[in-house]
């Protein structure tokens, strides 16, 4: 019926999206239209009354362009949001821990720079003077992440057992402090240990976040996942192609199965 053709061409006309699911749209618009005309056809009305009237329930063109237009625009702004909230996500969580980890390897150096110092500090001395014991003291507040420092004298030591010597002995000096670390942190608090092949071994306390880079990136790696299984999963939707194993290969393979998806829909269209 060319009067319903005309109308559907009509109602589509300028809205853009997939031209697949497009025609799919209009030729279930055209199949719901004839099926109107048919029904008041059985009722008694002439074909010409059926169609005008089967249109006019359905809506006028600029209503129904405008209605299936809007549809396939938010259609496609919630995919391209998901996408873009996934990626956004991936992005975020890596420069979280990019960040992080920066911040760990300055403090790992500062540790070792303040480990160094207090060896200088020591170098060629038998004992600890107070004003030593001053200046370590200061090294230390000078730090956000050491919250204690031992030195041990080890001349008589076996470098061999020196780490069971010092669990044991009691230290020539021990400094400690408090270094901010709230539950929240999940902070923990390791030793770093120099000597310097002589007589001194330092032994410091330091505070370490590494559970937080683990926390950040495996939860936005999780959340971009199963965004971007979403995203995939609704364009196999639009493109009729979607099934239980498609949305299994893009929550395993991510991008890598997304890319199979499209390689496979594109070599069952280059075979028809």
């Amino acid at each position: 019926m060319k009067q319903i053709e005309a109308y559907v061409e009509e109602v589509y006309q300028g809205v853009g999206g997939n031209k697949k699911e497009i025609n799919e749209s209009k030729a279930e618009m055209k199949s719901h239209l004839l099926e109107a005309v048919h029904e008041l056809k059985s009722e008694g009305k002439s074909e010409k009354e059926a169609i005008s009237l089967a249109i006019e329930r359905f809506g006028g063109e600029q209503e129904m362009r405008s209605i299936v237009s809007h549809l396939f625009k938010a259609q496609r702004i919630f995919a391209k949001s998901i996408l873009y909230l996934a990626v956004a996500i991936l992005i975020l969580s890596i420069t979280a821990v990019g960040l992080l980890s920066s911040f760990e390897n300055e403090n790992a150096m500062e540790n070792s720079e303040v480990a160094s110092t207090v060896l200088d500090t020591l170098k060629s001395q038998n004992s600890l003077t107070d004003s030593m014991e001053t200046e370590i003291t200061a090294l230390i507040d000078g730090t956000d992440q050491i919250s204690e420092v031992k030195i041990y004298k080890i001349d008589d030591v076996d470098r061999k057992s020196l780490l069971g010597y010092v669990e044991e002995a009691i230290p020539e000096f021990q400094y400690n402090k408090s270094v901010w670390s709230p539950d929240w942190l999940l902070a923990k608090f390791y030793p770093y240990g120099i000597d310097d092949g002589n007589q001194w071994y330092v032994q410091l306390e330091t505070r370490l976040i590494g559970s937080w880079m683990a926390i950040i990136l495996y939860s936005g790696l999780a959340v971009y996942a199963t965004l971007f299984t979403i995203w995939a999963t609704i364009n196999a939707y639009h493109r009729k192609r979607l099934n239980i194993a498609w949305i299994i290969v893009f929550a395993i393979f991510n991008v890598v199965g997304y890319l199979v998806y499209i390689l496979v829909g594109k070599r069952k269209v280059a075979f028809r």
